[in-house]
């Protein structure tokens, strides 16, 4: 398996190159998926949160403040993540059952 690096390229015109234009490049965000290890773009994660007063919930817009571990919306992953405590163990706190739960439910739905 090979790691891939995805770029976006735009063009910036300077005036310090006499004017010509810059190709630079724009990389996506990528995270680790804490079930198979993964490295995959950010937006096809879900993304769950530990907020600083200790709450943990899920993320869905992927904004939200404080400690965050991301999985794939897999359930294979999610078996992983949830046998190995893995959530646990990345945000030094037990994840409450019912946040399992709406994950689980969450994946599920998504597919299909």
């Amino acid at each position: 398996m090979f790691n891939v690096l995805r770029l976006t390229f735009y063009v910036i015109p300077t005036e310090s190159y006499g004017g010509d234009f810059v190709i630079k490049a724009k990389k996506k965000p990528e995270r680790k998926c804490l079930g198979c290890g993964e490295m995959k773009d950010k937006s096809r994660l879900i993304r769950i949160v530990r907020s600083t007063d200790g709450k943990v919930f899920i993320d869905r817009t992927g904004k939200a403040n404080g400690r965050g571990a991301y999985i794939c919306d897999s359930l294979d992953c999610f078996v992983k993540c949830r046998k190995a405590k893995r959530f646990d163990k990345a945000f030094g706190l037990s994840v409450p059952d019912d946040v399992y739960a709406s994950l689980e439910g969450l994946i599920n739905k998504e597919n299909g």
